[in-house]
């Protein structure tokens, strides 16, 4: 019995191990937001951004995408767009919460090709493309998962 454990433990370590592999190299493949990183102290940057062209949603913050609106972009840049063309997926995928003047957003930065060329109309209607403006911008690096109380904490030791 204790064999057949040892057997399946470590068969599990392998899955664990393949999958984390697999996240960390599956991401470095896909192009990034360009930036320049102005100033650096740990996981604290300035960093300075181009105008950036984003396919874009309402969502709401707190749940990450499960409200829908990751698969909506997702089927955007899957081909459901006048041009039925696929798009790569970049990095980041941008979160901006409610505010007084507007619902939250998400939003997957467009690669700079698809951005130059002009991108594809949505078919959906709760899908558009829009500008974001550059500028610079203050970020910090932490895992785990997003939640309110996380990026709150996170949000205090940015401005702090």
């Amino acid at each position: 019995m204790s064999v057949k454990l040892l057997f399946l433990g470590g068969i599990g370590c392998l899955v664990v191990i393949g999958a984390l592999t697999w996240c960390v190299t599956a991401r470095a493949g896909y192009e990034s937001a360009p930036y320049t990183v102005v100033e650096s102290d740990g996981n604290i940057e300035i960093r300075e951004y181009p105008d950036l062209v984003l396919a874009s949603t309402e969502a709401k913050f707190e749940t990450r995408g499960s409200d829908g609106s990751f698969m909506r972009l997702f089927g955007y840049i899957s081909g459901d767009n006048e041009s039925n063309q696929k798009i790569e997926m970049t990095t980041p995928v941008l979160m901006e919460p409610d505010s007084s003047a507007a619902k939250g957003q998400m939003g997957f930065v467009l690669p700079q090709g698809i951005a130059e060329a002009g991108a594809p109309a949505p078919k959906a209607s709760n899908v558009t493309i829009r500008k974001r403006e550059g500028g610079r911008f203050a970020v910090i690096r932490f895992s785990g998962v997003m939640d309110a109380k996380k990026a709150e904490s996170q949000e205090s030791q940015l401005r702090t």
